[in-house]
């Protein structure tokens, strides 16, 4: 399509670099911290208890009840919350865990947002409130602008919002200079439709959530087994015989997963855990479903827990390899001649990989090391499950990539009871990349995507997140629309995110709640409400459904029943559709309005588009839905060698300078991704408090602290250096040099260009900082 300069829309910046934004950081001000002991088994009565506390605390106890009950059943609610797959037979009446509780009072909230609020509530004032505080306004009621100059968000109809945003858009030099984020929530029609109307407008510039969280487990799956995705399903885990969890913390991130690792240890199978901290979740479960659980009777679940030092997980995969060729016999040497290939190359890095690297790399003695290759050379039905405490390092892909050498070495891939499991983490993110929401598009995607639409996809790749950050800071990119999601408080180095977005002619969020990425903005800036998940979808006079895409590759269908919070929000596949003709017009083809309409029609598209999906009104409408195809699951692989690949790499050197210790970001139990529900991480004992640094007792006393001290956060990257103030020392059982901060506290510490070989993923879980008492 032609892209004119229109003279109607708004000037870019002033001819200047971009300035630090401050007013993007989270608040210094502390809440009133209170320890108490960490535990040590999750879920249990309380569980349920601050569950239901949500619940009918945010959503009320009637319409609580009406999305609980519809949640994560056949043909109700999907989950808003995690990826964990539902059971394929049976599902329990309260099919969902805390967190999935909180989701959902979250998004039901019976508080309104309205334009008399931003009347009276300026982007700056706003800015000095909490995330937390933010999320407890309530629901967001109506379109806002914040026009050129202005400091208060107004009403806007609907028609002046797309107006706006095409002008924009079609004001721009080039397709390129604008960038289409996408949050993991947004279903399989609307991930479909925003990348073909992205595509249409004439670029990949589709930066998504997934290049900041399991990005690396793509990069390092599809060379080696030929598909980007986990080979296992649920009913895998009771066929287990030994289960792996690497970097990981179910209990917090994807509590349902518990039901299997129980379900699992009840069946016979073994669990290792690797984690830098004992986490609850990982060392008992209360099943809250069961009467021993609600009495507080637990089920223990590792066998072997192995306290790895932040960036360590490598090394210990290579010290249990090297073990288990050291013995010889613990090798499945039919499966590796018939079904792999590269074996060779990739048994002498274990050679070249000495023993006093593995230990001082790992932190793991090895006698430990040798107890872990003992239960793996024992059991070939083994699960190895992992989450982003691999993916954002910056030799995640290797590491993630031993992950997949060790279970090869068993022949642990393409039979029940064992395979990879990567656990992701918001609810569709994988069904995101499946409908084509990547910037870097496979060829024949483009090519089929081409032929159903009449159109030339472009076929140049795209920025991914941390490339679009670069791009918005350089003054290469000047429009950003997030379809859903906080990227401001999801990405790193805050203080430069916020600059580059301060830098672009427009800026544009849809979401259901205001968040920090509304009040650090473009010269304009555009706030579009959208129906939540929890709500019925009416179009045209008839009741629509989505699907999504959980962690095992299963599609099913997601169903709303709650009354809409607003009879001015539109859902997220009409707001695509209304953009898509006001910035196209007569350049496309697309009936956008007949689609929009009847959600039908966009998933018989779908199935002419993408392999796995035939029948798919039909499939999608059957309880449970349907599994895509994955043939590494059945024992097939599809690289270019028609063999699954051991990838070789040497032992990567991690570490920090004398006097630094390595920081890892991680959650709350109060919180979901940038979402915080409530103030308290109940399974490590901290409570009303985020502004906190988790560190062992040696690294506090040769730092001169004590526990209780105010200190501020120095991250050091190439000569670099960032600041963040105002923390309190925790002292806790993490290993020496390292520590634990939360998100999105302490992403302006995390380095833009500090990222993972080949996914480019930020490298959120290896951060070299120092610490010193605050000055003031």
């Amino acid at each position: 399509m032609d892209h004119e300069p229109n003279p109607s829309a708004s000037g870019g910046p002033a001819d200047q670099p971009p300035q630090p934004a401050p007013e993007a950081l989270c608040p210094e001000e502390f809440t009133g911290l209170k320890l108490s002991k960490p535990k040590t088994a999750a879920a249990g009565a309380t569980a349920v208890v601050v569950s239901l506390g949500h619940v009918f605390g945010t959503a009320g106890i009637r319409q609580g009840l009406r999305a609980l009950t519809t949640l994560n059943q056949a043909q109700g609610l999907d989950c808003p919350s995690c990826a964990w797959p539902d059971p394929d037979a049976h599902r329990s009446f309260t099919e969902f865990c805390e967190n999935g509780a909180k989701a959902v009072a979250w998004e039901a909230d019976t508080r309104r947002l309205t334009s008399e609020f931003f009347r009276t509530h300026s982007i700056d004032e706003l800015a000095k409130e909490s995330d937390y505080w933010h999320g407890q306004q309530g629901r967001l009621t109506e379109p806002l602008v914040l026009r050129p100059g202005t400091r208060h968000y107004e009403p806007i109809s609907w028609d002046e919002a797309f107006k706006l945003v095409a002008e924009e858009l079609n004001a721009l030099a080039s397709p390129d200079e604008a960038l289409f984020y996408t949050s993991g929530r947004t279903s399989n029609e609307a991930a479909f439709l925003y990348q073909l109307f992205v595509r249409q407008f004439g670029t990949n510039n589709l930066p998504d959530c997934s290049n900041m969280c399991h990005e690396s487990s793509g990069s390092a799956l599809v060379p080696s087994v030929g598909i980007g995705k986990g080979t296992v399903k649920l009913e895998d885990f009771e066929k287990s015989q030994l289960i792996l969890i690497l970097g990981q913390n179910p209990g917090t991130n994807h509590p349902r997963m518990l039901t299997a690792l129980q379900a699992a240890k009840r069946a016979g199978s073994k669990i290792v855990a690797i984690n830098p901290l004992k986490e609850a979740g990982l060392l008992a479960f209360r099943n809250p479903q069961e009467v021993r659980g609600m009495l507080g009777f637990g089920t223990p679940l590792a066998d072997l827990y192995l306290q790895v030092r932040i960036g360590g997980d490598q090394a210990l995969l290579k010290g249990v390899m090297k073990a288990l060729v050291e013995r010889g016999t613990a090798l499945d040497r039919v499966f590796i001649a018939e079904k792999t290939d590269g074996f060779d190359a990739f048994a002498a890095t274990l050679t070249e990989a000495s023993w006093e690297q593995i230990t001082a790399q790992s932190g793991i003695a090895r006698d430990a090391i040798e107890q872990f290759a003992d239960l793996v050379a024992a059991n070939e039905r083994i699960i190895a499950c992992w989450a982003m405490g691999l993916t954002q390092h910056k030799h995640a892909v290797a590491t993630i990539q031993e992950v997949v050498n060790l279970l090869l070495m068993r022949g642990s891939i393409g039979k029940p009871g064992a395979g990879l499991c990567p656990v992701r983490g918001h609810s569709n993110v994988q069904g995101d990349r499946t409908m084509g929401i990547f910037e870097k598009p496979a060829v024949w995607f483009l090519d089929a995507l081409g032929q159903e639409f009449n159109f030339t996809p472009p076929p140049k790749h795209g920025f991914d997140t941390v490339e679009a950050i670069h791009a918005m800071r350089d003054g290469r990119a000047k429009v950003f629309f997030a379809m859903g999601g906080n990227f401001l408080s999801a990405t790193p180095d805050t203080e430069v995110t916020g600059a580059a977005l301060k830098n672009c002619r427009l800026t544009v969020h849809v979401s259901i709640k205001l968040n920090r990425s509304h009040l650090v903005t473009g010269r304009t800036a555009l706030i579009l409400p959208c129906l939540g998940r929890t709500e019925r979808d009416t179009q045209n006079g008839k009741e629509q459904f989505v699907t999504t895409e959980n962690s095992m590759g299963v599609v099913q269908m997601s169903r709303g029943s709650l009354v809409p919070a607003s009879p001015h929000l539109l859902s997220e596949v009409a707001v695509i559709a209304r953009l898509a003709e006001a910035t196209l017009g007569e350049h496309s083809s697309v009936p956008w309005r007949e689609l929009a309409a009847d959600y039908d029609l966009i998933r018989e598209r779908i199935e002419r588009v993408i392999p796995g999906f035939q029948d798919y009104n039909a499939r999608a409408r059957q309880p449970g839905g349907f599994y895509l195809p994955n043939s590494p699951r059945e024992g097939s692989f599809p690289t270019d060698t028609g063999k699954a690949r051991f990838t070789s790499h040497p032992l990567h050197e991690v570490g920090v300078e004398p006097g630094q210790l390595v920081m890892m970001t991680i959650r709350t139990h109060d919180q979901f991704n940038t979402t915080v529900y409530g103030l308290d991480d109940r399974y490590r004992g901290i409570k009303n408090e985020r502004r906190v640094v988790l560190m062992n007792t040696a690294d506090i006393r040769a730092a001169d602290l004590t526990a209780g001290a105010v200190v501020d956060l120095t991250s050091h990257f190439h000569g670099d250096q960032r600041v963040a103030r105002h923390f309190i020392v925790v002292e806790y059982d993490i290993p020496p040099g390292c520590c634990a901060t939360y998100f999105p506290e302490t992403n302006v510490l995390v380095p833009l260009n500090s990222t993972a070989d080949i996914s480019n993923t930020p490298t959120s879980k290896f951060v070299a900082v120092t610490v010193a008492r605050s000055a003031n």
